[in-house]
């Protein structure tokens, strides 16, 4: 019979936490580089957009950051289910921008 607690002492929710701020950092600051450089190139304005936006939903989850931990380690320590909430689709909605920004890059060029 196994009696361990839901959490674990070597740190998951620690680096989980760390991985979302990398997947938003990366989204914040990799969309206003390529904004940047797509208009510097002087492609389409929608690829520059499609950035943007990117950065802008990066931004928006880092700032979430400190809430979505709370939220984990409420219901890992009251044995809720994890509910992976708006920041799974936001993270999504960020990679697909930068995947529209980039066909639209490469076309436009």
């Amino acid at each position: 019979m196994n009696t361990r607690e839901p959490w674990d002492d070597g740190l998951q929710s620690e680096r989980t936490r760390l991985a979302w701020v990398r997947t938003a950092t990366a989204l914040a600051g990799g969309g206003i580089v390529a904004a940047g450089s797509a208009l510097r190139a002087g492609v389409s304005p929608v690829s520059a957009a499609a950035f943007a936006l990117a950065a802008l939903l990066g931004g928006i989850l880092l700032a979430r950051t400190g809430v979505r931990f709370a939220r984990v380690q409420g219901a890992l320590h009251g044995g809720r289910p994890l509910d992976p909430g708006a920041d799974v689709t936001l993270a999504w909605l960020g990679a697909l921008a930068v995947a529209a920004g980039a066909v639209v890059f490469v076309l436009t060029l």
